[in-house]
């Protein structure tokens, strides 16, 4: 099976081959001969219900300070390709979300992964709360008092804006803490919207795990350590990789959501586990499988594009 293949992500040019998950999908699709451009989501145009991009076919290599060759800018038609790849990172605002609406006018003609109307209503900390019985205790608001009363019940807790990404805005506000205020008037001047109060997991000390779903099914996980006197584990904020299994708590969590992602079309999926609960979906541009690769010896993209195709098929 021969595909013609558009990736919808940042500029490549600064992508870590280390790390980024989109590189290494573009490498597999590659190596299977499928034909790869490259296009960030800016040049997206919508006129008579064509949808387009300015887009350069893609070439990439495992090579540092040569990882890329584009080649001549051409006008593409979306609909026309076999698989769009929406790859570009968060922030999960209106920009991403109209893009989502254009992407609706070729999908599932095209396939598009993961589905652009389900990524539209799966935002990472909302999507989540459909599976409360996994989570720990959860408060999504903007009332002050809703969120002192929160507070004085569990005591020890965590805040985090509601559409942040990557670690940045989360605070641990102990017992003790006088700063709750004062971050609350924080957050209230950033942002617009509620955010997330959560009793802090006193094992995120030890890390969190990053699984990888594919298709609904649990493929692999990294364990993410932080950093000394640090509550966020993400790669962006310091967090080390290591290597880990999957528990029976992970297997249960993973069988209970994998239905619902394989419903909606959410092929490549990474959530984040602390101890016992389930914390986030991720389904905008999951990270991990490279870590899970060097750690576990997998090749995570493989099984990734072997799904992919068995939809096409489908």
């Amino acid at each position: 099976m021969t595909l013609a293949v558009a990736i919808q992500m940042d500029p490549i040019e600064s992508v870590d081959i280390d790390a980024d998950s989109s590189f290494a999908l573009a490498l597999e699709a590659q190596a299977r001969g499928h034909a790869i451009y490259h296009y960030p989501p800016h040049t997206l145009s919508l006129t008579d219900g064509r949808l387009t991009a300015r887009a350069r076919p893609l070439a990439v290599r495992r090579e540092k300070g040569g990882h890329f060759t584009l080649g001549p800018e051409e006008r593409l038609d979306l609909g026309g390709m076999d698989v769009v790849l929406m790859r570009q990172d968060p922030p999960f605002d209106m920009a991403y979300i109209t893009a989502t609406h254009l992407l609706e006018h070729i999908h599932p003609e095209t396939l598009v992964v993961n589905d652009p109307a389900e990524v539209r209503n799966a935002p990472e900390k909302l999507f989540v709360t459909y599976f409360g019985a996994l989570m720990p205790p959860t408060l999504i608001a903007a009332d002050r008092q809703r969120i002192l009363e929160f507070r004085a019940e569990h005591k020890d807790i965590v805040i985090k804006p509601l559409y942040g990404q990557g670690g940045v805005g989360v605070f641990h506000i102990g017992p003790e803490d006088n700063n709750l205020n004062a971050l609350l008037e924080l957050s209230t001047a950033l942002y617009r919207e509620p955010i997330v109060v959560q009793r802090y997991i006193p094992e995120i000390r030890d890390g969190d795990k990053r699984i990888i779903l594919i298709d609904g099914e649990a493929a692999g996980a990294v364990a993410r350590i932080p950093l000394a006197g640090e509550v966020r584990a993400n790669f962006h904020t310091g967090g080390r990789p290591q290597k880990t299994d999957l528990s029976a708590r992970d297997h249960e969590i993973c069988e209970a959501i994998g239905p619902t992602l394989r419903e909606r079309g959410l092929i490549f999926v990474g959530i984040d586990v602390i101890g016992d609960y389930l914390t986030e979906i991720n389904v905008t541009s999951p990270t991990g499988i490279q870590e899970i690769n060097r750690l576990n010896g997998d090749n995570l993209e493989a099984r990734i594009w072997d799904a992919i195709e068995a939809r096409l098929k489908a």
